[in-house]
């Protein structure tokens, strides 16, 4: 079983190099596509990414909720995602000869993530989180049926779990099962 949020952010109060490894590799996909969806690239995002941690590193002896890391850290990220496609905007132009009287290039909406973005990238990192810590056969039946964009054929999936084609449904319906009752346990 995975630690909780509380328990890592406490071992990383604690100075556990471990905990901050488990902290930074189970939200690391949510931070890094924040500024991705507001349209920032590779290196604005790694920036975003790098910042979000800092901030974290430098406000964790003072977080009240530290159960809730996830949705602070998120807060952090969307916040620095939006300081930085502000600076860009006012920058780029000035910086790329822009002329008034010029045809508007066409740039991507740098705006801030409407919330309901974030709750569902929040929502879907909760998602993969419970995926991974179902058993192996659960994860990788779900993983092969719902995360790939063209899903194997059922006696491709049969030979992969070493089950009958027939098991497979079956299967699929107590993995379910196990993900809801995690999910259960999860404030959405």
């Amino acid at each position: 079983m995975e630690p909780s949020d509380a328990a890592l952010v406490a071992a990383c109060r604690r100075g556990d190099a471990t905990a901050w490894e488990t902290l930074l590799l189970r939200y690391q996909r949510l931070i890094y596509s924040i500024p991705r969806r507001a349209g920032l690239n590779e290196d604005q995002a790694a920036e975003v990414f790098q910042h979000t941690f800092t901030t974290m590193f430098e406000h964790l002896e003072r977080l009240e909720h530290p159960e809730r890391i996830g949705s602070w850290l998120a807060t952090v990220a969307r916040r620095e995602a939006w300081r930085l496609s502000r600076r860009e905007r006012v920058i780029t132009p000035l910086a790329t000869g822009y002329n008034e009287d010029d045809e508007q290039p066409e740039l991507p909406d740098n705006g801030p993530l409407p919330d309901e973005v974030l709750l569902q990238l929040e929502q879907q990192h909760l998602i993969r989180q419970s995926v991974e810590a179902l058993d192996e056969r659960c994860r990788t039946l779900l993983v092969l049926l719902f995360y790939q964009s063209e899903p194997p054929s059922y006696v491709e999936i049969a030979s992969t779990l070493g089950i009958s084609i027939g098991s497979i449904g079956p299967t699929r319906a107590r993995c379910l099962q196990k993900l809801r009752q995690a999910l259960d346990y999860i404030d959405f």
